[in-house]
């Protein structure tokens, strides 16, 4: 008996569906709970696009505004007379002038292609100009206006330097953008020059047809005449004979 039940018992071990039970993979946790999906291995980065230039008008508008209130803000009555406060004031008139009729037309322009120097440096040579007009004032001021006005006019000068060095940055990283652009294009210009193409075969050569040789022309057969036998002469008797 104790026989039997040893081969049953190892009959049971070795059966098929224990071992393909055995080699089966585990049952998911009863909590409900999924086992985490395996993390995709990253992929090459998409290049980051360069953000787009500000515009012009962005950078410079806050700063006009600001010395545009200021000069009209400002009460030459109380400046001391002299030649001082006159020229202060023409040139307070021609800065607002030129705010309201030609820096306009320029800013518009400059916003039309915001990193195009050609639409720049207008607007930034006539700032230069417009600012140093307003130094002068700025300048007039430290001699024959009160204090609250001339500290007025330094904030209001300080507000257009920093606009003006903000789109003196703005144009030069618009002329390192574009040159870069430049460079990147020549350099894949000569890789594509110094591949070159392999030559096209050669076009199938015919050959020539065979040359027939000319037909020798036959001559016509000669046919011989024949002579005829000369006429016997004849002899005339001579009379008297």
């Amino acid at each position: 008996m104790r026989i039997a039940y040893a081969v049953f018992f190892l009959s049971i071990l070795c059966s098929p569906s224990l071992t393909t039970a055995a080699q089966a993979p585990a049952p998911a946790s009863t909590s409900g709970q999924t086992a985490p999906a395996p993390t995709p291995a990253p992929g090459p980065q998409a290049p980051v696009a360069a953000p787009a230039p500000i515009a012009p008008s962005g950078m410079l508008q806050p700063a006009i505004t600001t010395v545009q209130q200021t000069l009209n803000a400002l009460q030459l009555d109380r400046w001391k007379r002299g030649t001082i406060r006159e020229e202060a004031a023409t040139e307070i008139g021609s800065i607002l002038q030129d705010l309201k009729e030609n820096v306009p037309p320029l800013l518009q322009d400059a916003d039309a292609a915001p990193g195009a120097l050609s639409r720049m440096l207008p607007l930034s040579r006539h700032l230069d100009a417009l600012y140093d007009v307003l130094l002068r004032v700025e300048e007039a001021s430290r001699v024959a206006a009160p204090g609250e006005q001339v500290d007025q006019l330094q904030h209001a000068l300080s507000s257009l330097g920093d606009a003006r060095l903000a789109m003196d940055k703005s144009m030069q990283e618009a002329a390192v953008e574009q040159e870069k652009q430049v460079s990147d294009l020549r350099i894949r210009l000569q890789a594509q020059a110094a591949v070159k193409c392999p030559p096209p075969p050669p076009p199938p050569v015919c050959p020539a047809p065979p040359k027939r040789k000319p037909l020798k022309k036959r001559k016509p057969p000669t046919t011989t005449t024949p002579q005829k036998s000369p006429a016997p002469a004849t002899t005339t008797p001579k009379p008297g004979i």
